[in-house]
């Protein structure tokens, strides 16, 4: 489990939502990526801002889901980095997220 891990899963599951065609997007893809996204931006908030009110990831069309994926997962991925190596819930991020990517493939 590494950074490097995370990077390549999140790279793999933007790239996979960018290729989808439309219909498939409109029958749940984007719905299913988008909430990955948001899965994946609520653990980044939590390391960032541990007692902060989460903050909703908004839904901007169905052709951007992919880069939302990729710009969460970027974000998670500093938000590990910026904690350090100790931190306990960074590693737990990183792990949870790891398997979310691992179950969305």
């Amino acid at each position: 489990m590494t950074l490097e891990d995370l990077y390549a899963a999140v790279d793999a599951a933007a790239d996979r939502l960018r290729t989808l065609p439309e219909s498939r997007l409109r029958r749940g893809a984007a719905a299913d990526g988008l909430a990955l996204a948001g899965e994946l931006t609520s653990r980044a908030q939590r390391l960032e801002v541990p007692y902060g009110a989460p903050r909703r990831l908004p839904e901007v069309g169905i052709y951007a889901v992919g880069d939302q994926v990729a710009v969460c997962g970027y974000d998670l991925a500093r938000a590990v980095t910026d904690a350090g190596d100790d931190d306990q819930a960074a590693r737990r991020a990183l792990a949870e997220a790891l398997e979310l990517l691992e179950r969305y493939r």
